[in-house]
Parts: C-alpha cells; sequence; structure tokens
C-alpha cells in the first residue's frame, strides 16, 4: 500500500470540509510549508507569485499547486535570487518545460512516499532496494532530478523539525556513494574528450556536482569532478596537468556582481573553454553576454547538448 504523502495525510485527517476537497487555508500552507501567513499575502500582493481563492467572506485557499509554487518560490530563494525576480523566473520555467502527465508526476510523488518512509526508518537496505528499483525502471535523468533531488532538497529546507537532518544525512551520504560509484565506472572511447567539472565555493552541495558529473558523462567524454573546496585560483594549475577541453563551474544559487568579476578575473588564464552550470547559470546569462564565460543553463539535457555541440565545433 503506498504511503501517504504530507498533503495526502492532511486531507484524510481534516476536520475542515474545504481541505478535503483539496483547498487549504493560509494557516493549514503555512504549516506545510514553512512560510508564515504575512509572508504568503505579500507574495500575493506585491508579487502575484500566487493567486489563492477567496472564500465568500474573503478567506484565502490555496490548491495543491498554489502549495507547490510556494514551495518553488522558497526554493529560488534560499537559492539566493531576490523575491522581486521570482515571478520571471517561474514563467521561464514554466514556458521551458512542457507539462508532464498528472499520472506520471504521482507516480514519482509515490516513489518519493515509500523512500522518505524508508528515511524515516533508517532503514538503509530497504533504501538499497528501492534505489535499485528505481534505477532500473527510469533513466538517469529522471531517477535524480524527478525522484531522488526533490525529496533530498525538500528534506534539506525543514532541518529544524526534529529528525529531519538525520534523514537527510542518510540520504545525502548514500546518494553520494551511489552517484561516485557510477562516475569511476565511466567506460570512455579512446580517444575521448575531458571535461572538468568543479564547484562555485559555497554555492553547490556534493551531491549535486556529482550528479551533474553524472549526467553530463558520455562514453566519448570524461568528465573529471573536481573535490568541493578546490580554490578556484589554483583551476589554472589543474589545467595545464589535465588539459580539457572544457571547463564547467556548477552553482546552484545567485552569484552576486562582485563574485562574478572575480569568476572572470579567476578563469581568464585558462587554456580552455569556460562554461557556467545550474542555476547560476541562468540568473547571469545576461550578465556575461559579452564575457569568455559561457552559460550552459540548469536543465542535464541542455547542457549536455549545448556541451557536445561546442565539442563538436558546430
Amino acid at each position: 500500500m503506498p504511503v501517504m504523502t504530507d498533503i495526502e495525510r492532511t486531507v484524510a485527517t481534516a476536520a475542515d470540509p474545504l481541505e478535503q476537497d483539496g483547498l487549504y487555508p493560509i494557516r493549514e500552507v503555512s504549516r506545510l510549508t514553512g512560510i508564515n501567513p504575512v509572508t504568503l499575502r505579500a507574495w500575493e500582493r506585491r508579487y502575484g507569485l500566487i493567486q489563492p481563492k477567496r472564500t465568500e467572506s474573503g478567506h484565502r485557499l490555496y490548491s495543491v499547486t498554489d502549495i507547490e509554487t510556494v514551495r518553488q518560490v522558497q526554493g529560488w530563494i534560499e537559492r539566493g535570487v531576490s523575491v522581486s525576480k521570482v515571478g520571471e523566473l517561474l514563467a521561464r520555467s514554466v514556458n521551458a518545460t512542457p507539462a508532464q502527465p498528472s499520472a506520471q508526476t504521482d507516480e514519482y510523488t509515490q516513489w518519493q512516499s515509500r523512500i522518505g518512509a524508508v528515511l524515516t526508518a533508517f532503514d538503509e537496505p530497504e533504501l538499497e532496494r528501492l534505489y535499485g528499483q528505481v534505477f532500473s525502471s527510469y533513466p538517469l535523468q529522471t531517477v535524480f532530478h524527478e525522484i531522488f533531488l526533490p525529496l533530498w532538497q525538500r528534506l534539506l529546507r525543514v532541518q529544524d523539525e526534529f529528525g529531519r537532518t538525520s534523514e537527510w544525512l542518510l540520504l545525502d551520504r548514500f546518494l553520494r556513494g551511489r552517484v561516485q560509484h557510477r562516475l569511476q565506472l565511466q567506460v570512455v572511447a579512446a580517444p575521448a574528450q575531458c571535461v572538468v567539472l568543479v564547484a562555485l565555493p559555497e554555492l553547490c552541495h556534493e551531491l549535486q556536482l556529482l550528479v551533474t558529473g553524472l549526467l553530463l558523462a558520455r562514453n566519448d567524454r570524461v568528465v573529471r569532478v573536481l573535490a568541493i573546496g578546490q580554490p578556484l585560483e589554483e583551476l589554472s594549475l589543474v589545467c595545464e596537468k589535465i588539459r580539457p577541453q572544457a571547463v564547467v563551474l556548477l552553482g546552484t544559487r545567485a552569484l552576486s556582481a562582485a563574485r562574478l568579476q572575480r569568476l572572470l578575473r579567476l578563469t581568464q588564464p585558462l587554456n580552455s573553454a569556460v562554461w557556467l552550470a545550474g542555476e547560476a547559470s541562468d540568473l547571469a546569462c545576461e550578465a556575461l553576454m559579452a564575457s569568455s564565460i559561457g552559460c550552459l543553463g540548469s536543465e542535464a539535457s541542455v547542457m549536455s547538448q549545448r556541451l557536445d555541440m561546442f565539442l563538436k565545433g558546430v
């Protein structure tokens, strides 16, 4: 029997008939997301990020879609994006990503619920079994970007809840081990192109770096993932020894103008093409338009395609 999600569990136990109809009052949305009602109202009135329905008496009612939008807004703000710019990013994301069939989305949610229950029980053997099932059922990008990473990010956001930090640490350690193992097993044709992947300091977790490396790797492309903490000042030394065709810098949060200028200065001596990837790439794209650093974007398939076009000289 599938494990219920937080929202489904709320519906099943709700005394309020509105909640049973899939609409939630602001107090319940605040409980589910951790965002206080004052902030939720500001996101609606000042920025138009969410548009809840209203009762005849004027009380706000939020749908499941509204709640997911709140979580997306929360995620962008945690990456360093100002709330005034989030609306534009949400709109761009909707236009760029085709809507998935609801049945498929529900399927991914059910997997996340099952994995979440296993994490709560700290049952690592069962986590291993579920990981194997997911990995054998879906392509790599779906395994991580639709199932495991959304759950990993959700647990990361609720670290103040008792037990959640331990659950996140278990999942993080488990996934890092599995991804590192697969990276070590890269099978490439000779001669292979070499890409160096490095995290921007403090703007990327190790798991995000490793997953990006795994998704960029191909049988004609070896990806060398440098360790978290790699000094950008020493990249020229590393590249002199490895001689990669491209260097990809990964950041999952916004770069300040000062850090962007420093990045341009530090990468100037490199004898390889330099690319910025992740959400930092989406946010800095306009600022880097006339610079020596290219933007790969944040979608794994798009990153791989753009990198492939460059390496083939297209």
